[in-house]
């Protein structure tokens, strides 16, 4: 079984920063690229940003570009993203995915339960 661990969220006041991590744990055979998705209650599901297993190729929403930056993390399969200028737009639960990085956003292989960020004035 390969889980999805998210960490980092919480409540930060707009123009401050968090920093999201995600680990697979588990019997990962493989390498994966891995990215975010994020949803509000009453927005649709948005995906914020993704990279590629080496880390050479890196994909951003435009609501968040300038703002986030996506990374592996030292170990394998483990990606972070660092959030600055958080605006109250974006509250909302982050969820860590990883699968191909063609079908990340539509078929993802595994799925984060999803971390909270809250971004209050």
């Amino acid at each position: 079984q390969v889980q999805v661990v998210e960490s980092g969220g919480g409540l930060v006041q707009a123009g401050g920063s968090l920093r999201l991590s995600c680990a697979l744990s588990g019997r990962t055979y493989k390498n994966y690229a891995m990215g975010w998705f994020r949803q509000a209650p009453g927005k649709e599901r948005e995906f914020v940003a993704g990279i590629s297993w080496t880390g050479g190729t890196t994909y951003y929403a435009d609501s968040v570009k300038g703002r986030f930056t996506i990374s592996r993390g030292n170990a394998k399969n483990t990606v972070n993203l660092q959030m600055n200028s958080l605006e109250f737009e974006d509250t909302a639960v982050y969820r860590c995915v990883a699968g191909s990085y063609n079908e990340l956003t539509t078929a993802p292989n595994y799925w984060g339960q999803g971390t909270q960020v809250t971004v209050s004035s």
